[in-house]
């Protein structure tokens, strides 16, 4: 069956939801406030050390001659964020399964974690498995699951006479996301896809069919069916939900005061201070737009504005498929930093 019912919401939930979803807080502390500084003891891991690396990522082993970019840590503006501690997390976690829901960047945070919790284990004791769109590392010895499920679009994706029909209203997944201890969801960079980027053929709204929309409205429309979804399938006493905010990407490099630029290609310095000069993507305000109607509790990986600061991040050239790639993230890298916010998260 597919997903859908009509809004409600009251305004001192919406107010009190968006205070909730905006930042992750220590003792007080924004912890998304901050800047990035020279830190010796990053990255957190060694990369040779971590097999689940896929090439897209492991920018070590693909020819990254500089290694600058593995030493900043995220330092917010008025306390510490707390170092990855892999054998508390996996003690604190034992038995729990922790599910990571969308896209390549989710591929790319799923698997900084794993290799986070990798390093930590002197002999590994682990299994990897994949049926159909989920994939799984499960550390035995503390019978913790790390999964990723594929989902460009979180929304349901149909084969019909007429083409792939992406349907606004309709989640067909959320009976297998919601049995998970934690989720972590992503979506944003296919909403804008055309050509042979586009993966559906028409959108469906109810029994309205469009060739097309705008892919703001779009994405919108879509966010809230999960939004939804959250408040009326999840059981938020049992499952921690998160959204992983917008990862944005460094083609541009008037952005940066660098104009003439036209990717991410010899960065190797982050950018200084704490703001980035075009601002906060339209995608990040609709983000926090939807998660504001949401009752129940759901706490926003609110990682864009720290990633724009980033241009030196990604892979580039150094990715082993021959394409200039300044959408995702070296591995060990800024992933890591969002699992670290994860982590103090889920540990306070």
């Amino acid at each position: 069956m597919g997903f859908g019912f009509e809004r409600t919401s009251f305004l001192w939930v919406a107010v009190f939801v968006l205070v909730l979803v905006l930042c992750v807080c220590s003792d007080g502390c924004d912890l998304y406030e901050g800047s990035w500084v020279y830190d010796d003891l990053y990255p957190l891991y060694d990369p040779s050390s971590c097999p689940f690396i896929r090439k897209e990522f492991d920018c070590h082993k693909y020819g990254r001659p500089d290694t600058m970019f593995l030493k900043y840590k995220w330092q917010p503006a008025d306390c510490d964020l707390p170092r990855f501690n892999s054998e508390e997390f996996l003690r604190r976690y034992k038995g729990k399964k922790i599910m990571y829901i969308g896209d390549s960047l989710s591929l790319n945070n799923w698997q900084s974690l794993v290799c986070v919790l990798h390093a930590s284990i002197s002999q590994p004791n682990i299994t990897v498995h994949t049926i159909d769109s989920i994939t799984a590392v499960t550390f035995l010895d503390y019978e913790v699951s790390v999964m990723l499920f594929h989902s460009l679009y979180l929304v349901d994706i149909e084969v019909k006479e007429i083409g792939r029909v992406m349907k606004l209203d309709s989640i067909k997944n959320g009976d297998i996301w919601k049995t998970m201890d934690v989720l972590i969801f992503n979506t944003w960079q296919w909403w804008g896809r055309r050509g042979t980027g586009q993966q559906w053929d028409y959108i469906q709204e109810g029994n309205m069919v469009y060739k097309d929309m705008d892919r703001m409205v779009a994405f919108q429309k879509g966010l809230m069916t999960w939004a939804k979804w959250v408040d009326s399938a999840v059981d938020t006493a049992k499952t921690t939900v998160f959204f992983q905010g917008i990862s944005p990407s460094h083609y541009n490099g008037t952005d940066w005061n660098d104009p003439g630029v036209t990717n991410c290609f010899g960065q190797m310095e982050p950018i200084r201070g704490s703001t980035y000069p075009p601002g906060l993507p339209r995608a990040h305000i609709i983000v926090n737009e939807v998660l504001s109607t949401i009752s129940k509790p759901v706490y926003l990986l609110d990682v864009t504005t720290l990633s724009q600061l980033r241009k030196d991040a990604h892979p580039s050239k150094y990715t082993g498929l021959n394409v200039m790639d300044c959408t995702h993230w070296c591995i060990p890298g800024l992933t890591d930093t969002w699992n670290q916010l994860l982590y103090a998260a889920l540990m306070t």
